[in-house]
């Protein structure tokens, strides 16, 4: 099953429980002008977590999908997203681009140097990078200022469905 809650305003986290692996997966929706989709979840994902977006926005109108690195719980669906959102833009690290990303994505991806911004409307994502945390040297964060929300992933693992 997938959850949806709005952890902060305008800011969904989508949640699926795969009792194969047994652990959450996790995507974060911004619902602003430019709507950004951070975690695209793994291919298999892609039904259940679109299904959710779509319950808060359009996905067609999705303008950025973010992660943190390039792996497929991480990444996974990103041809499937930029297919149903064709204005939408890969928004990664510069070392992701240039080495994984635009060699597998559908569209170039904005490769984000450390401190750089990504402007949704009301929201200023401050992108940083951080070679090698959680892993993979194309590894950063996104902090969104206003809300002081920072989008990381594998850092707060844990087993099981903690709704």
């Amino acid at each position: 099953m997938t959850r949806i809650d709005e952890i902060a305003s305008d800011i969904f986290r989508i949640s699926t429980y795969s009792p194969e692996f047994n652990i959450q997966f996790n995507q974060f929706l911004i619902r602003d002008d430019s709507p950004l989709l951070f975690e695209t979840g793994m291919k298999q994902m892609f039904p259940a977590v679109r299904e959710a977006v779509a319950k808060v926005i359009d996905p067609a109108t999705l303008r950025y999908v973010s992660f943190s690195h390039y792996e497929p719980d991480e990444c996974g669906s990103l041809n499937e997203w930029l297919t149903i959102a064709p204005k939408a833009e890969a928004v990664c690290s510069i070392v992701g681009s240039m080495v994984f990303v635009n060699d597998a994505a559908l569209r170039p991806a904005r490769g984000l140097n450390n401190d750089e911004i990504v402007e949704t409307g009301k929201y200023r994502l401050r992108f940083k990078s951080t070679p090698h945390l959680p892993h993979g040297w194309d590894a950063g964060m996104l902090f969104e200022e206003n809300t002081r929300t920072l989008f990381c992933t594998d850092l707060l693992g844990h087993a099981g469905d903690t709704a």
